[in-house]
């Protein structure tokens, strides 16, 4: 049966970022589908738990820092210590600092850049030593942005670290599709999230993206829980290094 393909019964999963929106509907969406998840943020997200608590998969919290490389070994050696094992990581967890280029702070470069691409490197660094040791592959999901593909306005940082989000998966699938390893990421369009709320109740920019969508709305967290599912599954073995716009449409027009 197909839809055997899609289950992830028995699976673990680590998700940076899931305490709400995107991270929280993807989280979610994983177990519904049979994941135990290992959640982390900075601080613990118990709505998240709760929701997948209702679903009969544990959840284990851990608190980090992610914009700081130390704790990335000691999170996956938790997560191993909890629950046996690892075979999915989702990197969502990310921010964006919003300023004119030419009064852009090198602050604000370092923290986004930190988080939103160096994090997501020696993360799945980190992870993928721990597939290789278990001997039988596993998935890394990245998140992308509409911004992968194209310039935007006024955050350059956020723009460098996703298209470079969008290359290191395309080398990480390179390297890593030898041990059995799928490295894709997921290009969300605009969501309705906290990120993009400034966006939102900006009546004429708004007016400006949802005109532009072919869709006619805002992406919700629900529009990514197939995709992600699809990803961390045995349905997309023969996919690496793609990564998938979920965008209503906004890159065809």
């Amino acid at each position: 049966m197909i839809l055997n393909a899609f289950s992830l019964t028995g699976k673990v999963a680590l998700v940076t970022g899931c305490d709400t929106g995107l991270g929280q509907g993807m989280t979610v969406a994983l177990a519904e589908a049979g994941c135990d998840i290992i959640g982390v943020n900075r601080k613990i997200p118990h709505d998240t738990a709760a929701k997948v608590a209702a679903t009969g998969r544990r959840f284990f919290a851990i608190q980090a820092d992610l914009s700081q490389q130390d704790p990335l070994a000691d999170i996956v050696a938790q997560a191993v210590g909890q629950f046996g094992r690892l075979d999915i990581l989702v990197n969502n967890a990310g921010i964006i600092r919003r300023e004119d280029a030419l009064n852009f702070s090198e602050k604000d470069w370092d923290d986004v850049v930190n988080l939103n691409l160096k994090s997501v490197f020696f993360l799945s660094q980190a992870v993928a030593r721990q597939f290789i040791a278990q001997g039988d592959g596993g998935k890394i999901i990245n998140i992308a942005s509409m911004l992968s593909f194209q310039g935007g306005i006024r955050v350059p940082s956020y723009t460098a670290s996703k298209s470079g989000i969008l290359g290191i998966t395309r080398l990480l699938a390179n390297e890593w599709a030898q041990y059995g390893i799928n490295v894709n990421a997921i290009a969300p369009g605009y969501m309705a999230t906290n990120n993009t709320q400034q966006l939102r109740e900006d009546a004429e920019r708004n007016k400006e993206i949802v005109d532009r969508i072919p869709a006619g709305r805002w992406g919700t967290p629900e529009d990514l829980q197939g995709p992600v599912v699809f990803l961390a599954s045995r349905a997309s073995d023969y996919i690496n290094g793609y990564t998938l716009a979920v965008d209503g449409g906004w890159l065809a027009r």
